[in-house]
């Protein structure tokens, strides 16, 4: 399993760039909320997005946490993961899923990083261990790109 294709040299803003938001999956078992690029300029609106779809399901509660956890793992994927990437954002199982994918160098170990809080010395790091601390991840990453999918049980 690799991270999704992100196409070389593009650049995606969340805020001008349509979202598909929504929609059943053929068998009725998964709600998309939410799918969009973004890039640097564009982590506001992811922000602003995500907070909206979630606002509008059940789990509204959980808003302020898929927020941070997204903006948190967009902003990783800007700074490390080439300075572009995708979110996908849904319900299935009784949980809410967000997915960040990448076309970055990878990560060395990436069932380790974030599971240790950095020094307060360090200029950063500490991403991938507040995503870790609000929910449950998932991480695939290769040479060519990370996959991290979030998820929240409602």
């Amino acid at each position: 399993m690799g991270a999704e294709s992100m196409g070389a040299g593009r650049r995606h803003h969340a805020s001008n760039r349509p979202a598909r938001a929504a929609r059943r999956d053929p068998t009725g078992t998964t709600t998309v909320l939410l799918e969009l690029g973004f890039d640097g300029d564009g982590l506001s609106g992811v922000r602003s997005a995500v907070a909206a779809q979630v606002a509008a399901i059940p789990a509204g509660r959980l808003v302020d946490t898929m927020m941070l956890v997204a903006h948190e793992l967009a902003s990783n994927a800007v700074r490390h993961g080439g300075g572009s990437g995708r979110l996908r954002l849904w319900v299935g199982g009784g949980v809410l899923h967000c997915r960040v994918s990448d076309a970055g160098p990878g990560l060395a170990e990436p069932a380790s990083v974030g599971r240790v809080l950095p020094s307060p010395s360090l200029p950063g790091g500490r991403g991938l261990w507040i995503a870790r601390q609000m929910s449950e991840l998932r991480i695939v990453s290769s040479p060519s790109g990370t996959t991290i999918t979030a998820m929240l049980s409602l």
